[in-house]
């Protein structure tokens, strides 16, 4: 296909991924908080929980929330279930344009495991598959019951699957397959516990039976669990673009700091928003602190070149380097089969072109691996390090 239809693809899906994401974001922020808002006023209908009074846009709202279910219901009642099922639908869709179309330069580096493309897009699917069923039985097993316990084992989980990803995929497909892997079992809470569960409320209604309210319990319990990992999964979505978080040697260790940093701001918000007293939620800040602090002092920069350390080569030395490794793609008009245009409008022709983008190398060749993509030219060690002191040279 086109490099040019695969661009307006890429483009397409990834505008309507970000759409219908922030419609489920905006939609579970607003419910939690809603959630936690509710308060027991002296006049309240049977049934009813609690009650809050909203302001927004010059209307005032008065929301109620019910135990289990009115004992009658509207034909117009509103469904929010699509939201979340067509972010993880675009989101397949997004990562099969992608990665999986053309697996070999965006998911296998043979530094890390050199598999077959076909073999990595297994991985890949039953992988996220996997992530479901066992977090899914964790939550129905007795350890369901036991918040903290089940939490630290869903950590110890999302952990391990970042150290397989970091371990088989590139550095680029990595940590998107780490958000990949939360948002399915985000999308599998809306679509096979949380939806089903209000439908059976519904059903019992339209029967004349008195509901059972387990069923609204669980339904929260998978709602809270999505709201603490939306944080951490936004971070593993743009991860691509940051390779000090996709190189990094331990980047699945990043993964357990932006889950804990994360989650800890997540509760801040909820807390906050609900005008909860501050030391209710004081301990949050040294927490999404120490856990931003580590992570910023484990992907500082480490020199691999130093000045004076490699004799400089000469100009010509440099592009023949570069015609070999970099040309294809970052060229005027580059002659790579996955591209109509240089990525990132990156043209590298001349020595001064190099010099111009000499900090995107550095990041991006030297001090980490992300380009070539997937190491397809075979890039050596020392010819990064011999590329490294040219660049060094031009300061």
């Amino acid at each position: 296909m086109s490099p040019y239809i695969m661009d307006w693809l890429n483009l397409l899906i990834r505008w309507f991924h970000l759409i219908v994401g922030i419609g489920w974001i905006g939609a579970s922020f607003y419910f939690v908080a809603l959630d936690f808002s509710l308060k027991k006023r002296k006049k309240m209908k049977d049934g009813v929980l609690g009650t809050v009074w909203e302001v927004h846009g010059g209307g005032f709202y008065h929301t109620e929330k019910y135990m289990v279910a009115p004992a009658e219901l509207p034909k117009d009642l509103i469904w929010y279930k699509w939201e979340a099922y067509l972010t993880w639908a675009s989101g397949i869709a997004l990562m099969i344009v992608q990665f999986y179309w053309h697996a070999d330069i965006w998911m296998v580096d043979a530094n890390v495991l050199d598999i077959a493309p076909q073999t990595a897009i297994v991985y890949s699917v039953l992988s996220l598959t996997a992530g479901w069923f066992i977090y899914d039985a964790l939550c129905k097993s007795d350890i369901g019951n036991n918040t903290p316990l089940l939490m630290l084992i869903t950590f110890f989980l999302i952990l391990g699957a970042s150290y397989f990803y970091t371990h088989v995929f590139s550095a680029r497909a990595s940590l998107i397959h780490v958000g990949a892997f939360i948002g399915t079992i985000m999308a599998a809470n809306v679509f096979s516990i949380i939806i089903p569960n209000q439908k059976k409320i519904v059903a019992s209604l339209l029967k004349g039976d008195k509901p059972d309210a387990r069923y609204g319990k669980i339904g929260k319990q998978r709602s809270i669990h999505n709201t603490y990992l939306t944080l951490p999964v936004l971070v593993m979505m743009v991860s691509g673009h940051y390779p000090m978080l996709t190189n990094h040697p331990q980047a699945w260790l990043l993964v357990g700091l932006v889950i804990v940093g994360g989650g800890a701001l997540r509760h801040m918000i909820i807390r906050h928003e609900i005008h909860a007293p501050f030391k209710g939620y004081a301990w949050t800040f040294p927490v999404i602190f120490v856990a931003l602090a580590v992570a910023m002092y484990m992907t500082s920069p480490v020199m691999k070149v130093v000045s004076g350390d490699v004799d400089v080569m000469s100009d010509k030395q440099l592009m023949v380097m570069i015609n070999t490794h970099c040309a294809s793609c970052h060229a005027i008009t580059p002659t790579h089969e996955n591209f109509d245009v240089p990525p990132k409008n990156v043209v590298l022709n001349s020595a001064a072109s190099i010099a111009k983008f000499r900090d995107l190398i550095m990041s991006n060749v030297v001090d980490a691996d992300t380009m070539p993509l997937g190491n397809e030219t075979e890039m050596s060690d020392e010819e990064r390090v011999q590329l490294g002191a040219w660049l060094l040279a031009q300061e």
